[in-house]
C-alpha cells in the first residue's frame, strides 16, 4: 500500500500532463512550467564553460566535503527545462545521494537534432575527469530522456575506449523511444507524466522524421552492453518505460554487467522527483541510490 502523501499528490493531479497531439511549444511550454524551481541559499551552483558545452556543478550543503561527483543527464523529453531548470533536481539528488552534481547543460531537439545532445553529454564528462577528477569517484545519473542519454553516452564512451565512470544510475530511463515495451501498451495504472506516443513524438524531435529510433545509440534498449560498468536500474512499477528498464536489465546481466533492477510497486514515471515534496516512496528510493554508490564508489 502506497503512502498517504502520494496517494493525497496523485489525486491533486488531474488528467495527464503530457499530451502526445501536443505542438513541441506546447509541450515544451508545459514541462519547463514543471521544472525550474527555487533553490535552497545554501547550495552552491558553479557555472562552468567547456568549449561549447555549458554545465554547472551543485552542491547541496548536506553535501559539502564529498569528493563523490554525479554527471547528471537531465530530463525533459530532449525539448525543455535545459540546465536552469534542472538545478532544483541536481540539489535534491547532491542532499539525498551525499554527492556533487555536474549537470550538462545539453543542446535540446529539435533545434539542434542528435547527435548534439550525445555529443555535449560525451564532452562534458570527458571535460570534468580532464580536471583532476578520476573516473572512480565518478557515477552517471539520468532521469527519463536522461537516463537513455547517460546509457548512449556509456556507449559511445566503450566504443571509444575512453575511461568509464564508476556506475550509473537511471531514473525511469527512456532507452525505447520508439515506447513498444508492453507497460505502454497495457499499463497498470493511471501514469499522469508518461504517455508512449509523448515519447515518440518527443523521439522524432530528437531524430528528426528521418531518423532512425532504433539507433543504440539513439535507444540504448538495441545496444550490447557488455563492459559497462555496474549499473542501477529504477523505475516505477506504472511507469509506461518499465518493460524497457527490465528488458535491458536482462540484457545487461547476459553481457555480464553487475546490474540491479528496483521495479517500485504502484510507482508512476520520474516519481523520485517528488522527494522534494516529500513523498515517502522518493526519499526511500533515492536512498537507495546513494546506498548503490556507497558500494560502487569507494
Amino acid at each position: 500500500m502506497s503512502s498517504n502523501e502520494y496517494r493525497a499528490f496523485l489525486d491533486a493531479v488531474k488528467g495527464n500532463l503530457v499530451d502526445p497531439g501536443e505542438s513541441t511549444d506546447v509541450a515544451r511550454a508545459k514541462l519547463e512550467a514543471m521544472h525550474g524551481h527555487p533553490i535552497q541559499p545554501g547550495t552552491r551552483v558553479e557555472w562552468i564553460e567547456s568549449g561549447p558545452v555549458r554545465c554547472a556543478m551543485i552542491v547541496a550543503d548536506e553535501a559539502r566535503g564529498t569528493e563523490r561527483t554525479l554527471v547528471l543527464f537531465h530530463g525533459g523529453a530532449f525539448i525543455a527545462a535545459g540546465g536552469d531548470g534542472y538545478l532544483f533536481y541536481a540539489e535534491m539528488l547532491s542532499k539525498y545521494c551525499n554527492a556533487r552534481l555536474f549537470l550538462i547543460d545539453y543542446r535540446l531537439a529539435p533545434e539542434n537534432r542528435y547527435p548534439a545532445a550525445l555529443d555535449d553529454c560525451v564532452e562534458g564528462y570527458l571535460s570534468l575527469i580532464a580536471s583532476t577528477i578520476a573516473p572512480a569517484q565518478v557515477g552517471f545519473i539520468g532521469d527519463s530522456c536522461g537516463g537513455g542519454l547517460a546509457l548512449a553516452s556509456l556507449l559511445r564512451l566503450r566504443d571509444q575506449e575512453q575511461p568509464l565512470p564508476a556506475c550509473a544510475v537511471t531514473l525511469g530511463g527512456w532507452f525505447d523511444l520508439e515506447a513498444q515495451g508492453q507497460a505502454g501498451l497495457e499499463p497498470l495504472g493511471r501514469d499522469p507524466f508518461a504517455h508512449p506516443e509523448f515519447i515518440r513524438a518527443r523521439g522524432r524531435d530528437y531524430v528528426g522524421d528521418a531518423g532512425n529510433l532504433r539507433d543504440p545509440f539513439v535507444s540504448p534498449i538495441h545496444a550490447n552492453p557488455k563492459g559497462f560498468p555496474p549499473l542501477l536500474l529504477q523505475v516505477g512499477q506504472v511507469d509506461l518505460v518499465r518493460d524497457d528498464a527490465v528488458a535491458f536489465a536482462k540484457s545487461a546481466a547476459i553481457a555480464g554487467v553487475d546490474v540491479t533492477l528496483e521495479v517500485h510497486p504502484e510507482m508512476i514515471h520520474g516519481f523520485q522527483g517528488l522527494a522534494s515534496a516529500g513523498i515517502p516512496e522518493s526519499i526511500a528510493a533515492l536512498a537507495r541510490v546513494r546506498n548503490f554508490l556507497d558500494r560502487v564508489i569507494k
